[in-house]
């Protein structure tokens, strides 16, 4: 039962949800001059409930040294954050603004959703 879908009904009477693009990391190339470049599978729209990080949230993200805007989103589906042993994570997520987040931390996860700790990031 995914009770992410239930709660989301309600939610949205006060906090819409915004529909946002994830671009999933797929690693990176390395061009000839030896540089590395972060590939991407093809962006996917997702809907997402932007919310205000809680303290526990805050204590998890502090022992990463994170600095900067961060919030704390609901996602349907399952989403990764960075885990630099693995090589895996850096997924990104622009939101209909054009503000472009980084999924720092999973802070939740559950087979049919997650809620993602996210960074925002310095237009190029």
């Amino acid at each position: 039962m995914n009770l992410h879908n239930i709660a989301t009904g309600y939610v949205s009477a006060v906090n819409p949800p915004l529909i946002g693009t994830l671009q999933t990391s797929t690693g990176y190339k390395t061009n000839a001059d030896g540089t590395r470049v972060p590939t991407y599978a093809p962006a996917v729209q997702v809907s997402c409930q932007v919310q205000a990080l809680q303290y526990n949230d805050i204590v998890k993200l502090q022992g990463l040294n994170i600095q900067g805007v961060r919030h704390k989103l609901y996602i349907n589906g399952k989403w990764e954050g960075i885990v630099r042993a693995d090589q895996r994570g850096g997924d990104l997520l622009t939101m209909p603004d054009g503000t472009l987040y980084l999924v720092a931390m999973v802070l939740e996860n559950w087979p049919d959703w997650c809620s993602v700790a996210v960074t925002e990031q310095v237009p190029q």
